[in-house]
């Protein structure tokens, strides 16, 4: 990247940029504290986190306008290190999976997203709104009249008010005209104070008191390790679908090595390591940020409601928080998938659907990216598989085979099963010139063709042989393999 465009990333319409990265901000606090319980630690470990992860990746990260913080899927991973261990011994994961983070980028393993299919990345969208729209429930359950005429009230402000303004953001102003309502006349209704009890001063250097022995690195490698996948593989989807809502082009590897950067800062200010958040960037997008000052803005600003102005926070009514949640839930969901279920592939749409239902069950979005990119690996080989042919032409005493197609480890069955062992014909030719190898198991599948038909006393020949087209052949010992060309 060159430095007038990292420059521009930065300058590009600031006031819409620190407005949009406020929204972010407001969206990002009701779930950090919601997702520091599931992980045992307090919410100023998670908010400190997030707050440190969001100006970091501003700097060092290759997606802008994308937001990140301490997610859920990490905390579910790190969740029972801190139970049986302390937290501690996550201060040291976190530090751990940094560094595996940076090595994971350097590597250049952000390739791996090329294998993850358009069905899979919807499902992984669709599922989160999903959970977004669950995680907004308990707001809603047992809670009086005055919370959902709250909410009722935030949704018209949040949809309506952009048809009059786009100045400022609606939702900064459905949480000021809520705040304001409940201020001046009090009502039974839960804020944000009552989530648990907000940070009061500044994060400070914090390295792990844990014995530093092998017994240690056994016990902590584990989660790092996970958590440093989890963490990429969710950026690196989040990534992928600002790439997609934005029509831009974002440095992977360098979203890797600025993850794992901001997570070994995370790590010395005693937090717990976070990744991209998809629902808060589409809410920082949908209200135009686009540049890394967003992202800056979304944690600097944390930390200024949770330092300076944490009195003002608390009181923040939680009905103003859900009604901007609801927001993106369905603004994140893809609605037009639904119609192409009809349209689409069924395989396509059933790898979509599975997704969806794996991540829902398991609240588990790494899970449910992971089933589908297996699941949709499983459907496309059988269904190349099915693109092998074989035909045989029978003259005098000679047999010929034309193979056409890819031949790998799900198709190379069906070569075997055209061949003729029991053929009277003396010569056996078996014409590559329209196939492909390659594996190794369809290499050996056609070592046993050639060895059973020796076995029969037949004269094998093989034609088409080419050696960019089947490298994998050439390293092969095998006489009756490298002989061609006749």
């Amino acid at each position: 990247m060159s430095a007038s465009v990292y420059v521009q990333q930065w300058t590009q319409r600031p006031v819409r940029e620190i407005l949009a990265g406020m929204v972010g901000t407001f969206a990002l606090i009701p779930e950090v504290i919601a997702f520091s319980y599931i992980a045992g630690v307090s919410p100023a470990v998670s908010l400190f986190a997030s707050f440190v992860i969001s100006v970091s990746i501003a700097i060092f990260g290759g997606r802008p306008g994308m937001i990140s913080g301490a997610a859920g899927s990490v905390a579910l991973v790190v969740a029972p290190l801190v139970h049986h261990h302390g937290v501690n011994y996550m201060i040291l994961a976190t530090l751990m999976a940094g560094l595996l983070q940076i090595l994971f980028g350097l590597c250049r393993l952000q390739a791996v997203m090329r294998f993850v299919a358009s069905e899979v990345r919807t499902g992984f969208v669709n599922a989160l709104a999903i959970l977004i729209f669950s995680a907004q429930v308990p707001q809603m359950v047992g809670v009086t009249w005055h919370t959902y005429l709250l909410i009722f009230l935030g949704l018209i402000i949040i949809y309506l008010l952009p048809k009059l303004t786009e100045i400022i953001p609606s939702p900064l102003i459905c949480i000021v005209i809520l705040t304001a309502i409940t201020m001046i006349h009090p009502m039974p209704v839960r804020t944000v104070a009552d989530l648990g009890e907000l940070p009061t001063g500044l994060p400070h250097f914090t390295l792990p008191h844990v014995p530093l022995n092998f017994t240690t690195l056994e016990i902590v490698f584990p989660y790092a390790l996970a958590m440093a996948a989890v963490g990429l593989l969710e950026s690196l989807m989040t990534a992928t679908v600002v790439d997609d809502l934005t029509d831009t082009h974002s440095e992977k590897q360098r979203e890797c090595t600025g993850l794992g950067i901001s997570n070994v800062f995370v790590g010395i200010f005693g937090g717990i390591a976070g990744c991209g958040m998809i629902g808060q960037t589409v809410g920082n997008l949908r209200y135009g940020g686009r540049g890394r000052l967003s992202t800056f803005t979304a944690g600097a600003f944390l930390l200024l409601l949770m330092v300076v102005l944490h009195k003002w926070v608390a009181q923040v009514p939680m009905a103003a928080l859900v009604a901007i949640m609801i927001m993106v839930s369905i603004s994140t969901f893809s609605w037009s998938s639904l119609k192409a279920l009809t349209r689409h592939p069924k395989l396509s749409s059933l790898v979509m659907i599975v997704t969806v239902i794996v991540v829902v069950l398991t609240h588990d979005l790494a899970a449910g990216v992971v089933v589908g990119v297996l699941l949709s690996g499983v459907f496309f080989a059988w269904r190349t598989s099915n693109l092998i042919h074989v035909k045989k032409v029978e003259t005098d005493a000679t047999l010929t085979y034309q193979v056409t197609g890819q031949v790998f480890f799900a198709s190379a069955s069906l070569l075997s099963e055209a061949i003729d062992y029991n053929t009277p014909a003396k010569k056996v030719i078996i014409d590559l010139s329209s196939a492909h190898f390659w594996d190794i198991t369809s290499v050996e599948e056609l070592e046993k063709i050639i060895e059973k038909l020796r076995s029969r006393g037949k004269k094998i020949e093989m034609i088409g042989f080419n050696k960019t087209k089947h490298a994998i052949i050439a390293d092969q010992s095998d006489e009756d393999v490298l002989q061609s060309q006749n």
